[in-house]
């Protein structure tokens, strides 16, 4: 590839490839560890865990990589009514999930006082166990903790739906923008406006934000390949993140049902659904999409929906079937090719786009 990018040099990175973070528990250090190792930045999504949690995670990556690595939370941790979620409000919703919970031989599980760590503790046990990227989304950290990381020198990566984000961003002094595109697998991480409104495809986004602002900036969305990469850098990113190539890969912790999808024909269609969280997000559909969204004026919001299908999830999975499972996918997942994140890395930093492997079933 060509000389390194600002963003590389800032990161400490011999490649301009970043890969996605994954929250719900689909994050791995192997997996994060063996991106670091090979020269590109490897990523935890770690806004289920709570401080205690974190600090953990922190010791584990360092004890696998002596390179860089980032940690990513979600700056809002609960849309309105979320938190407090009252017993009254629990039972009012528990019918909704009741016949899947019966289906696979669960119990009404109990009421908690919270559904999800509050970000402001999270932050803290950032700011303690000082990773050399702290990326997030969903929201820009107050300035007291974004002066705090300057002053420990971990880099803030902030993720921008549109320009107007973008420009949030830099005028909180974030130190990177992540360009994160419409075509992108997972949550789509609007902030100022509904996320249904911030439909920007990666290219424009990428090419808006790299022409108006001055910091570095990373694409993200629809990224697969190193021809990916490289239409990114061209358009003025500095890196590119890869989320789905990742995610498909054996080292992630995701289950080999949805790995199996991932290689199949069903991944060529994706949609936008609320169904896994509340949030936007988009997936492959399957049964939970559609269960969900028949019942979408019933269902509690974000994080309590992730908590109960958070059950199912595990449940489906227990029993191999994939019908709960949250099926997170770009639209650049029918150009997959590796189930190992040593040979995707290898492609990535060698191949040349000309000369790269045709996708399965081409």
């Amino acid at each position: 590839m060509a000389d390194a990018s600002e963003a590389q040099r800032r990161i400490g990175l011999r490649h301009p490839i970043v890969q996605g973070p994954f929250g719900g528990g689909l994050s791995t250090v192997e997996l994060a560890a063996t991106v670091s190792n090979a020269g590109g930045l490897g990523s935890f999504g770690a806004h289920i865990l709570d401080p205690d949690g974190i600090e953990d995670l922190a010791a584990e990556l360092r004890a696998a990589t002596d390179e860089p690595f980032a940690l990513n939370l979600w700056v809002s941790d609960h849309d309105p009514g979320g938190d407090p979620f009252s017993r009254d409000a629990f039972d009012a919703v528990w019918p909704v999930f009741a016949p899947f919970f019966r289906e696979y031989g669960l119990d009404k599980p109990e009421p908690q006082a919270r559904y999800h760590p509050r970000f402001e503790d999270q932050a803290e046990a950032i700011l303690e166990t000082r990773p050399r990227v702290f990326s997030f989304v969903f929201g820009i950290p107050d300035a007291v903790t974004l002066k705090a990381c300057r002053e420990r020198d971990i880099l803030t990566l902030g993720a921008a739906t549109t320009l107007a984000e973008a420009e949030a961003l830099d005028a909180a002094g974030v130190d990177l923008v992540l360009a994160t595109g419409f075509e992108a697998g997972g949550h789509r991480p609007a902030f100022l406006e509904p996320a249904d409104n911030n439909l920007v495809g990666t290219l424009p986004l990428t090419r808006q934000i790299a022409a108006r602002l001055k910091r570095p900036v990373i694409a993200a969305g629809g990224i697969a390949d190193r021809a990916g990469i490289d239409a990114a850098l061209t358009l003025g990113a500095g890196a590119a993140q890869l989320g789905t190539a990742f995610l498909a890969c054996a080292e992630s912790g995701t289950s080999d049902a949805h790995r199996d999808v991932l290689f199949s024909p069903r991944a060529r269609h994706t949609v936008l659904t609320r169904a896994y969280t509340g949030r936007l997000a988009r997936g492959i559909p399957n049964r939970v999409i559609a269960e969900m969204e028949a019942r979408a004026a019933d269902l509690p919001p974000f994080p309590v929906q992730a908590w109960f299908l958070g059950h199912l999830k595990r449940a489906a999975i227990e029993a191999g079937d994939e019908d709960f499972a949250s099926l997170y996918a770009g639209q650049g997942a029918p150009l997959l090719t590796h189930r190992r994140a040593g040979d995707l890395m290898t492609e990535l930093t060698t191949a040349s786009p000309a000369r790269a492997p045709a996708p399965a079933g081409a």
